[in-house]
């Protein structure tokens, strides 16, 4: 028996690090930790139990088949719950996916679903295996079918270490976040040389699909972290924010800070004028447990502004338009940002609070061209489709079918305030009066005046919160300051809040 111990601790030991020694070495050199190492570094200490450590590649055309076969599957815990985990190892046949190691992460990926835990995959590979021709690629299917099996059931998060290309990337963006590493990983269907053959242009890696293409331009990451380590200690964050699986709720933390304390800053935070921005993210940390507020998707689709926090100890998501950038209005890009980000929430539990003050739709031959409308009804759809405990909060501008969109009370927002700075109107004054008065302008004596008067009117009469109030869409308006207060005695009321769907298979989401 004894020599059959020895025997097993020679291959556990093989199986630790069964990369050559030049191929460490490459990985260390890019600044890049190991696949072990990361997993070791992401989990709480001592809590990683490996699965299928001794697998190897059944191959027949395979020279070498080292254990583990490129991949590094298990679970383990983060402040003590439950996470499954796969780390691909690019010192192993540079990480590419085979039948075992695909094996390996269907088992994974079941076992998850089978127990309510979320996934974490963190991706370091180059793609499909081309020793093993279309069993690559048929394994690859496993791994997309159940991460559609497994959305918006149990948590799903990819990290990006290194290279993701051609058809590797669909199993990442179809998980519910993406993590890159800045300069050392990328993300592409076809890399550059594919591109310099068809199409003539010369590009890099990182040009092509690095993290600040992808967080910036396209909107396929939303976070973004320096190195391997900042990456991983970001996902440990964002799971504090998660529901293990959408039959439970997020984690609730303790805070020293009082759930009727004032945000006397915000009483002075709106501008004089309309015209002028102000940034919401200080109202979101104004209200937010001791000023912490996790953002979702920051350089990408500006206009708005999303990310998680906690009011009272309880995780929320917070929606807001952003006046800082194009006045917070609704585009194409803010609007899908805006629409996943809802969606993920009302998946897992997650409470909704959205500050408005939004001036429309942008207007454009291109928005129009390109689906402003179907992309702005994503947004729609996800609001009026979600069941979670919802407050919107109007701060400023409220205007048009906009307004409508930004979880108004009319499409199931569950208390809506409004501060007295709140504008709810069809448009903003300017326009309501070139439009209603124009017969009037024309034959003014001085039009430039009476549009003046005419403004301040409209303004007077329709750009205030009194005629919603009076009507219901708005259930109270409050003093600024007491925005934190109000907002933690909405949810606290709605915590038992209970909303289901009509029955059917799913809806027709406007994609």
């Amino acid at each position: 028996m004894s020599e059959r111990v020895e025997d097993l601790h020679r291959r556990k030991a093989e199986a630790s690090q069964p990369g050559s020694d030049r191929s460490v070495e490459r990985q260390r050199s890019r600044g890049k930790m190991l696949a072990r190492e990361r997993v070791e570094y992401l989990l709480d200490e001592g809590s990683f139990h490996e699965l299928d450590g001794l697998a190897r590649s059944r191959a027949v055309s395979s020279e070498e088949r080292p254990y583990t076969d490129g991949v590094i599957t298990g679970w383990g815990t983060v402040d003590g719950r439950k996470i499954f985990v796969f780390s691909q190892d690019f010192t192993v046949f540079g990480g590419a996916l085979g039948e075992v190691y695909a094996e390996k992460i269907h088992k994974l990926m079941d076992m998850a679903l089978k127990v309510g835990a979320p996934v974490i995959g963190l991706n370091d590979g180059a793609g499909a295996r081309i020793q093993e021709g279309v069993v690559s690629l048929a394994s690859y299917g496993g791994i997309f079918y159940r991460n559609v099996m497994a959305s918006g059931v149990t948590p799903q998060i990819s990290v990006i270490m290194g290279p993701c290309a051609g058809g590797s990337v669909y199993s990442p963006i179809m998980t519910d976040f993406i993590f890159m590493v800045d300069q050392s990983s990328y993300m592409f269907i076809t890399g550059p040389d594919v591109v310099k053959q068809v199409t003539g242009e010369d590009v890099t890696q990182q040009d092509l699909g690095g993290a600040r293409v992808h967080s910036s331009k396209s909107g396929v990451a939303q976070f973004v972290a320096p190195d391997d380590k900042a990456a991983l200690d970001d996902v440990r964050y964002l799971l504090s924010f998660l529901p293990s699986n959408n039959l439970e709720e997020a984690p609730e933390l303790t805070t020293d800070d009082p759930v009727d304390r004032l945000c006397t800053e915000l009483s002075d935070i709106i501008p004089a004028s309309s015209n002028q921005a102000y940034d919401m993210r200080k109202v979101i940390v104004s209200v937010a447990d001791d000023g912490e507020f996790f953002e979702y998707c920051s350089a990408w689709a500006p206009s708005i502004v999303c990310g998680f926090t906690r009011l009272g100890g309880h995780a929320v998501g917070v929606v807001g338009n952003q006046p800082m950038a194009m006045a917070g209005v609704l585009d194409i890009e803010s609007s899908s940002k805006a629409a996943k980000f809802v969606r993920t929430c009302d998946a897992f539990n997650i409470p909704l609070v959205t500050f408005v003050d939004v001036p429309g739709f942008l207007p454009g031959v291109d928005q129009e061209h390109n689906g402003i409308i179907r992309h702005g009804a994503k947004l729609l759809y996800a609001y009026c489709e979600a069941t979670v405990p919802r407050i919107s909060v109007i701060t400023r501008k409220a205007y048009g079918g906009a307004y409508v969109v930004m979880d108004s009370k009319s499409i199931g927002s569950d208390l809506t305030f409004a501060w007295p700075s709140a504008e709810l109107a069809v448009m903003g004054a300017a326009g309501a009066v070139e439009i209603v008065n124009r017969r009037e302008l024309s034959e003014a004596a001085d039009p430039v005046a009476r549009r003046a008067e005419l403004v301040e009117e409209y303004t007077e009469k329709h750009c205030n919160p009194w005629e919603a109030a009076d009507r219901g869409y708005v259930d109270d308006v409050i003093d600024p300051a007491d925005t934190r207060l109000k907002l933690i005695a909405g949810f606290e009321m709605l915590r038992s809040k209970k909303e289901s769907l009509p029955p059917r298979k799913h809806g027709n989401m406007p994609l």
